[in-house]
């Protein structure tokens, strides 16, 4: 293939451990690029069981009983992908080029500015010879969607066999990037969650992460950021070593799914305009370290700094706010996920939580705290999950079995590490409570009882949808499923086509029915100043001068945001049919965030 300039200006990021863990076999073959979690090797073990049986590839267990099983599992079921939608993709260009409706239907999808686009529009206008232009047309064009994968990096867990503590190489995440190294696969990987410095240096085990002879990287690097100021911790992290990040991955701390990891109140854009004016300075920093530790390694060093993007997720609903960020912050990509929950055809959910997000309004999207890993978690009611979670409470069984035990990183009881949401946590903690009782009001012990059994199993609760849609058995203790989409599922209400969700993305169509929608950036806007009210209302523990000091910072962030935003709208075209409610709702705003009193040290 001639071409790398990918076909789309969107991405599928990653979902859960399930919602995404085969959509490279659904959409990879349109040119869409998405992302497959490489934590579960068990649900990876299990796709890679269906999948062979279904395309009809031979199929060899992987049990536990082998020595490396973990990253052996990950590289297999990575193989079978890789295998599975280049087989696709080659079938795919046959249809396109025998079908006409094929073609014209794959046409619609495509971005409107697409010069490949326009090609094959003026092929099918020239009709002469068509069939073998086509053919070699989408031969020099085309190419699959990226099959990038993530690894959470906080999901490290140290590993044993019997009471002895295996090597670090057999941590969680480490035998997760084992396993996509050795797969192959040449795509990324996307490292979320912060930096884990032990992880950053094992890459240096892997010659794919380095360039070769003509500067190309057969594996890169996706670092998914939350400010400009960690970008250039990490990148230069990395590029000490001789390694580069290939893409920043910006995402809005709450307005998305999964763990919501909230800045000190900056907002989306300010972030992306820093990024925006500082590209240079990331680049160049990073091409200077890594040429230095290139050079002491003896390895081959680039002339001139290796491709670097920027790319943006979270909230995002609309074509407008999509071509925005494309245009105004000149971002790469922009990730669309949540709303892909609601496309069969893209991600695996099961049929009754789809309909279940299918109905979700704004007061059934919430930030919880269920995650064991005391991070604010983006959650939906109802879910199945939540019902037999409240059973076991109510029989006096709280907490989960714990059978996978990939987020049991609690050293309190001993250095295997137990999760906060299991039995054996929760009784030790419920009986702990029990015991002080008498000295608490009615309504603190029930507060520190919920505190207790909110803890939800995300391992399983996560996977689950997966085993649910492909029918496939689930073993152990009903944890039913947890589905964690942003809180921009309340404006999308049914069930979507893949052509009519890319077509709303390229505002082709439109498939939002709420015309009061809040635009991305006001929406989080807003969950920024819900979340700093909420810190300093339930503020339990003694007050710290540093608590205090990051709240008066968090509160400044704010403003300083929303006069960046004042100035930005008036003098752009975004949004401005209704420039005067946007600027009157950012006025609003400020004066909230002004009333805002955080609270004084007591003065001895």
């Amino acid at each position: 293939m001639t071409t790398t300039k990918p076909l789309h200006t969107f991405h599928i990021p990653v979902m859960g451990l399930a919602y995404t863990i085969d959509s490279p076999i659904r959409v990879a073959k349109y040119g869409i690029s998405s992302v497959i979690s490489i934590m579960d090797d068990e649900l990876i073990e299990k796709m890679n069981a269906f999948y062979s049986k279904k395309f009809d590839i031979p199929y060899h267990e992987i049990t536990q009983k082998i020595h490396d099983y973990r990253a052996e599992r990950i590289t297999s079921y990575l193989n079978l992908v890789d295998k599975i939608v280049k087989e696709k993709f080659v079938n795919f260009k046959t249809e396109l080029s025998e079908s006409r409706l094929a073609l014209e239907n794959y046409i619609a999808m495509l971005p409107n500015k697409s010069e490949i686009k326009k090609g094959l529009e003026s092929l099918m206008e020239d009709g002469i010879a068509f069939k073998d232009n086509i053919k070699n047309y989408l031969e020099n064009n085309l190419s699959p969607g990226d099959i990038d994968v993530n690894i959470m990096t906080k999901l490290d867990k140290d590993n044993f066999l019997k009471d002895e503590q295996l090597p670090v190489e057999f941590n969680d995440a480490h035998a997760a990037l084992r396993g996509f190294a050795n797969s192959n696969l040449s795509s990324s990987v996307v490292l979320s969650a912060g930096m884990n410095p032990r992880l950053f240096s094992y890459f240096e085990n892997f010659s794919s992460f380095f360039p070769d002879l003509n500067d190309t990287l057969k594996k890169k690097i996706i670092l998914k950021v939350s400010d400009f100021r960690s970008a250039m911790i990490q990148g230069n992290f990395l590029a000490k070593k001789g390694l580069w990040v290939s893409e920043y991955r910006i995402e809005s701390g709450l307005n998305c799914g999964g763990h919501a990891f909230a800045t000190d109140g900056y907002l989306l854009g300010p972030i992306l305009e820093e990024f925006k004016q500082k590209k240079d300075q990331l680049v160049q920093s990073a091409h200077d370290l890594m040429v230095k530790a290139l050079g002491q390694k003896e390895l081959h060093v680039p002339e001139k700094p290796l491709e670097l993007k920027i790319t943006v997720q979270g909230g995002v609903g609309t074509a407008e706010e999509h071509s925005f960020l494309l245009d105004h912050y000149h971002v790469d990509s922009v990730g669309w996920g949540t709303p892909f929950l609601l496309v069969p055809e893209a991600t695996s959910v099961d049929k009754a939580t789809r309909e279940l997000l299918i109905k979700a309004k704004e007061e059934d999207l919430y930030l919880s705290h269920i995650s064991p890993l005391g991070i604010p978690f983006n959650t939906l009611r109802g879910t199945t999950n939540e019902m037999f979670k409240q059973k076991r409470i109510d029989d006096n069984k709280a907490g989960s079995s714990c059978p996978k035990k990939f987020l049991a990183l609690s050293k309190e009881f001993g250095a295997k590490g137990i999760c906060t949401s299991s039995k054996q946590f929760q009784d030790v903690k419920l009986e702990e409570l029990e015991a002080i009782k008498d000295t608490l009001s009615a309504s603190t012990f029930e507060k520190m009882k919920f505190n207790i059994t909110e803890k939800a199993c995300l391992c399983v609760g996560l996977a689950n949808a997966s085993y649910l849609e492909n029918d496939i058995k689930i073993k152990g203790q009903s944890q039913g499923v947890i589905i964690c989409p942003g809180p921009n599922m309340a404006y999308f209400d049914k069930e979507l086509s893949l052509v009519t969700m890319v077509q709303h993305i390229y505002g082709n169509a439109s498939v939002m029915t709420n015309a009061n929608r809040p635009n991305l950036f006001i929406k989080e806007l807003k969950m920024y100043i819900d979340y700093l009210k909420n810190e300093i209302n339930e503020i339990t523990a003694e007050l710290t001068a540093a608590q205090i000091k990051k709240w008066n910072l968090f509160k400044n962030n704010l403003i300083e945001g929303i006069g960046y935003y004042q100035t930005m709208f008036a003098s752009s075209h975004f949004l401005e049919d209704n420039i005067t409610d946007v600027q009157n709702q950012l006025q609003s705003y400020k004066a909230k965030i002004v009333e805002i009193k955080i609270p004084e040290l007591a003065i001895a």
